[in-house]
């Protein structure tokens, strides 16, 4: 068992050696175990099936609200990549906004710069610079590359469950193996992993929005609207594949004067209203 272990250890470990990105903007290695090349064309094609299959909103102002948004963030990525040494970073991405009347309170990007809000986000958003703060945070994940880093993980993990798998021939054994290594990798290293990229996203979304001139400050309202939207239902952070309410609030109102210090390298120093 020792000696499985061990094995497991290596080959992970030399999985991700030779299997690594770099996020743009912490400078950290991530795990790439499936390249933009062939992540972006798939994303590309469900985006457009999932359009397809919805209620997409064209003209109207909300509508156009969402698409000008969205390409001032991106503007904004560009800019602040440009400045820090990442010239061409975007190339490959093509960005498109779109939203759908839907009522459900979300919105989400793709891998490659696909943004998507429903409808039911918009009151909560509450105008302009709401709309702003989540845009931001959709395309920092994006920018990220947040969802070839879930992928890649989620490899690893099924890799390993099937690697225990044979490698324990003993039946017993093997039914303890799949109950504990199932939620001790969910539990303990999954759900940690995505609220650590939702808390990544939230701060270079944050930079982003102020940069693209709208004020960070907004940010840890629209959470308060989205935590008294809840009423107070969700799971245990623990268990959560975000962090709580409570702490994003926190975290963003920490964040908010990194964020306007960024912005103003870039002469932002007033924001729209």
């Amino acid at each position: 068992m020792m000696k499985f272990k061990s094995n497991i250890t290596i080959f992970g470990t030399l999985l991700l050696f030779l299997s690594c990105a770099t996020n743009p903007f912490t400078g950290k290695k991530t795990m790439a175990l499936v390249s933009n090349s062939q992540l972006f064309p798939t994303a590309f094609q469900q985006y457009d099936q999932f359009l397809s299959e919805n209620k997409v909103v064209k003209g109207t102002s909300d509508a156009k609200m969402i698409t000008r948004v969205g390409h001032r963030i991106a503007v904004a990525a560009e800019r602040w990549l440009d400045a820090n040494g990442k010239q061409g970073y975007l190339n490959d991405y093509k960005w498109d906004y779109n939203l759908v009347d839907d009522k459900t309170v979300n919105a989400w990007a793709m891998p490659g710069g696909k943004v998507v809000f429903y409808t039911g986000i918009l009151p909560i958003a509450d105008g302009e610079t709401g709309v702003a703060v989540i845009m931001g945070h959709e395309v920092a994940h994006a920018l990220a590359n947040h969802g070839q880093q879930r992928m890649s993980a989620g490899l690893i993990q099924q890799g390993l469950a099937v690697a225990g798998n044979i490698a324990i021939t003993d039946e017993k054994s093997r039914n303890a193996f799949n109950q504990y290594y199932g939620i001790g990798s969910t539990v303990g290293v999954m759900l940690p992993f995505s609220r650590a990229h939702e808390t990544e996203a939230d701060k270079i979304g944050l930079i982003l929005m102020a940069i693209a001139g709208y004020n960070p400050d907004e940010a840890a309202q629209l959470w308060k609207r989205m935590k008294a939207n809840s009423g107070g239902q969700a799971p245990p952070e623990f268990l959560s594949t975000h962090p709580s309410n409570d702490r994003r609030i926190e975290n963003l109102t920490a964040l908010v004067p990194m964020a306007k210090a960024e912005a103003k390298k870039f002469g932002v120093t007033s924001f729209r209203d």
